[in-house]
């Protein structure tokens, strides 16, 4: 479904990404790992279309991202962003349903708000939430009506920054296990960047490490214990002897 190859993107004389390969297979989880500041955040961004790489190629199905029609490319994605992301004067469906509201993917208003109080149901919140701002749910709930939204237009492909960041460990739980029951039964092509391990193991069916600008390991989230691979056997015990070097 998406494929990277030999992806570089520098900002002035810091090289993020350096030659970055990778495959994501059709209805498949890829959960993206790596430490801060490792260029996890560029490469989603490269893959979107919103940051241009300075080299290499990135298609989806086939077809050169760069070549792509924007909007009919972007109709094909939702995204759970890190923080949110809601808009805070938009009352909950509407920021569901935002996509639905305008643009190419425009319904009636009755028939978006329709899909946005599924999709609330289907992400656990009661309907009385729907009409409230975003500023009066706690942010587990905030989550989940980002959630909601990533998922409005059925996407074939669903990105997620962080989605847990921010939350207890408890409501982190919760999140996991509605993204991957939600990308199972969408049958969907999902893509997650984030350091919580948790998330890696409940949500990723295959595992990249990016480090230093190129991915480092990448294979079964069940060959994760047992990789062989020192970079990524220091980050998943979070080790500070290792290749890894700590940032002081």
């Amino acid at each position: 479904m998406i494929e990277l190859s030999g992806v570089h993107k520098a900002f002035g004389d810091n090289r993020v990404l350096r030659g970055v390969d990778l495959r994501i297979a059709s209805g498949t989880s890829m959960v993206i790992i790596g430490g801060s500041g490792t260029g996890k955040s560029v490469l989603l961004k490269c893959v979107l279309g919103l940051v241009r790489p300075d080299s290499g190629v990135i298609t989806l199905d086939g077809q050169d991202v760069a070549q792509a029609d924007r909007d009919a490319f972007l109709a094909r994605f939702g995204m759970l962003f890190q923080g949110g992301a809601l808009f805070d004067s938009l009352p909950v469906w509407q920021n569901v349903a935002f996509r639905l509201l305008r643009g190419r993917l425009k319904r009636p208003k009755a028939q978006a708000r329709e899909i946005a109080m599924e999709k609330l149901r289907r992400v656990g919140l009661s309907p009385d939430v729907a009409d409230k701002l975003p500023a009066e749910l706690s942010g587990g709930m905030q989550k989940r009506v980002g959630l909601a939204r990533a998922i409005a237009a059925e996407p074939e492909i669903i990105f997620f920054d962080e989605p847990t960041t921010g939350l207890d460990p408890i409501m982190a739980g919760v999140i996991n296990d509605l993204i991957r029951e939600i990308v199972v039964e969408m049958g969907a092509t999902a893509m997650t960047i984030t350091h919580d391990m948790s998330s890696v193991r409940a949500i990723a069916d295959t595992v990249a490490m990016l480090h230093d600008g190129v991915i480092k390991w990448t294979g079964p989230v069940a060959q994760l214990d047992d990789s062989g691979d020192p970079y990524l056997d220091q980050f998943i015990h979070g080790r500070a002897q290792g290749p890894i070097a700590a940032v002081r």
